[in-house]
């Protein structure tokens, strides 16, 4: 009876994770929080097409279908300068520019962003692999982002890369189904207000959580790119609401007024 109900239970997505590895850090685990980065995928694309940079092939075989919240994708999760490290005289802007390959601690192996794909394969099942490409299109194939991000950001704390991608998968999924995804999906390619969006992240996770959420957005008019939550790391392992996330400095660039972008040039 219990198998059945937990069965049952687990039919809705959040209950898919319960049977998920926690993210637990084997050393550097003396930092704050976790900053989970999602971008706006056709955005995202837009900037690059704007910016005359190489556009990725997620970017350039763009495809939306009726759930527009998978335009709501994984850029990243980054734990913040753990304190050890800082007692290295390393500060917060070379920790965010470098990661896991700061010197003089912890002087990893460097991966460009420009050769993701010379970062070393992370071993993922192939289940697991699949579940990511649903939740982040530049894992994988050419694009590589998911070794490039645990090059920068994960193997330096000695994450298990199935837990630190399934961690990303949970919390991505748990954003499409709040206000925040609903809101986004719902005003796919219109022009909305900073205060619209921020009025459902209050109703996602609290009023006094809007200052948790950076938007950012590019050009004139400016259209959203990505949003970063900073979460609590020691709620990680827990299902995202308002206690997961801790407030930070940095309210983005997005200005009253900017377009939810839809896809395309």
């Amino acid at each position: 009876m219990i198998k059945q109900m937990v069965t049952a239970a687990c039919g809705l997505m959040f209950c898919a994770s319960a049977s998920a590895q926690s993210l637990t850090p084997g050393q550097y685990g003396d930092f704050d929080n976790y900053v989970l980065a999602l971008s706006w995928q056709s955005g995202f694309c837009q900037s690059m097409h704007e910016r005359n940079r190489k556009e990725p092939t997620e970017c350039r075989n763009q495809n939306v279908g009726e759930d527009k919240t998978a335009l709501l994708t994984v850029h990243g999760l980054w734990p913040s300068l753990p304190r050890s490290i800082a007692a290295r005289g390393v500060d917060n802007q070379r920790w965010m520019r470098f990661g896991c390959a700061t010197r003089p601690e912890p002087n990893y192996p460097q991966v460009k962003a420009s050769r993701k794909c010379s970062a070393p394969d992370t071993g993922l099942s192939g289940d697991m692999a699949e579940k990511l490409s649903g939740v982040m299109p530049g894992a994988g194939g050419n694009s590589c982002l998911e070794r490039y991000e645990y090059a920068k950001h994960g193997a330096c704390f000695g994450f298990d890369p199935a837990a630190y991608f399934g961690t990303m998968v949970r919390l991505s999924q748990e954003v499409r189904q709040s206000p925040v995804g609903q809101f986004l999906a719902s005003h796919y390619g219109k022009t909305v207000q900073r205060s619209e969006l921020e009025q459902a992240i209050a109703s996602a996770w609290g009023k006094e959580k809007v200052k948790s959420v950076k938007l950012t957005c590019h050009s004139h008019p400016a259209y959203l790119t990505e949003i970063q939550l900073t979460l609590n790391a020691a709620a990680i392992n827990q299902p995202l609401s308002g206690n997961s996330l801790a407030t930070q400095p940095h309210p983005g660039n997005c200005p009253g007024t900017f377009i939810i972008d839809a896809t395309g040039y």
